[in-house]
């Protein structure tokens, strides 16, 4: 069983920066890709970012990429999304999840077993 923990979350104005990081614990990290999604009210959750187990292979959605980073520290049990050039359609909380196949990302929520709780980011104009 692996919890995950999200944390740096809050309100930034259009244009800034935040930095989420994912804290895991009760499993070996490094066995799983890591992903993280977002979800705004009223909307259903989407894929962001994921980062298999060594960090070699990334994929990004179209409207995150070039501005938002994953990456992971293993030693550290924690992953990070680093997130520039902030937009109020950034808005949502932010969640990070586990999956057990290390080697492949994926876009597909229901491939991610483990899930932390959660960290809003407000963006605003």
């Amino acid at each position: 069983q692996v919890q995950l923990v999200e944390s740096g979350g809050g309100l930034v104005q259009a244009g800034g920066s935040l930095i989420l990081s994912c804290a895991a614990s009760g499993g070996t990290f490094s066995s799983y890709t890591m992903g993280w999604f977002r979800q705004a009210p009223g909307k259903d959750r989407e894929f962001v970012a994921a980062i298999t187990w060594s960090g070699t292979s990334t994929d990004y959605a179209d409207s995150v990429k070039g501005r938002f980073t994953i990456s992971r520290d293993n030693a550290k049990n924690t992953v990070y999304l680093h997130m520039n050039s902030l937009k109020p359609e950034d808005t949502a909380v932010y969640y990070c999840a586990a999956h057990s196949n290390a080697w492949s990302t994926s876009r597909l929520s229901r491939a991610y077993r483990y899930w932390g709780q959660g960290t809003q980011v407000t963006v605003s104009s």
